[in-house]
């Protein structure tokens, strides 16, 4: 009975946590002002670099809430707050370079390296402050 009850609550937190990066990678794509999946489907590598850091910087976090929240309900506040904390990360280096998204679409690897180790960096930040 304990292995089905261990597996039953991977399987919630698993599911739930895939869920929620589904939603946050639409999200996110809707927020910035160029298409990532196009670009990344024409191959375009600074739109690879800065969606996949972003999404680690997502799936960092979120697999720290998911080890250490203490509820459904609690790794359900995490992830939104991880969600949060990328979205500022975003703001924030558009802030610091307001022609992000065009340097991005121009296949600029540095503007998109830079936002992708931005969002990582900000994710294992966010991951490590994630204390109870």
């Amino acid at each position: 009975m304990h292995i089905f009850n261990s597996l039953l609550a991977f399987g919630a937190y698993f599911f739930i946590g895939v869920t929620m990066v589904v939603l946050f990678l639409i999200i996110y794509s809707k927020v910035t002002p160029h298409n990532e999946w196009r670009l990344i489907q024409d191959n375009n590598v600074a739109a690879a670099l800065a969606f996949s850091g972003t999404l680690l910087g997502y799936v960092i976090p979120l697999s720290s809430a998911a080890i250490n929240s203490v509820s459904i309900p609690d790794y359900f506040a995490w992830g939104g707050i991880a969600l949060v904390v990328q979205l500022l990360i975003y703001g924030c280096v558009r802030l610091y370079m307001p022609s992000l998204s065009e340097k991005i679409v121009n296949r600029n690897i540095a503007a998109g390296l830079f936002m992708g180790a931005a969002a990582l960096g900000g994710g294992i930040f966010n991951a490590g402050c994630m204390t109870w």
